[in-house]
């Protein structure tokens, strides 16, 4: 028996458009880029920062609105989020 699962885009999932949304509020709520760490922001976004870490790597290459960048790495991974422009 077989089972043939439709895959899921980043962009189609719940959990990486609540990310996208999360940041898309605060660049608006502030100027310049974002540096984030997914620790830190678990709480705001209900995610756990492992799951973070996963939607952000698959988010660098399929967020067209935002550019992503894994900036530097001091005990967990920094990223840089900004308007793409």
């Amino acid at each position: 028996m077989s089972t043939s699962a439709t895959p899921t885009t980043p962009q189609q999932s719940s959990k990486a458009q609540r990310l996208i949304e999360y940041f898309k509020e605060e660049l608006e709520r502030q100027s310049g880029d974002l540096y984030v760490k997914g620790k830190f922001i678990a709480d705001d976004v209900d995610l756990s920062p492992k799951e973070i870490g996963a939607l952000m790597v698959q988010l660098q290459d399929s967020a067209d609105e935002l550019e992503i960048e894994k900036w530097s790495y001091t005990s967990a991974t920094t990223w840089r989020v900004a308007k793409d422009t």
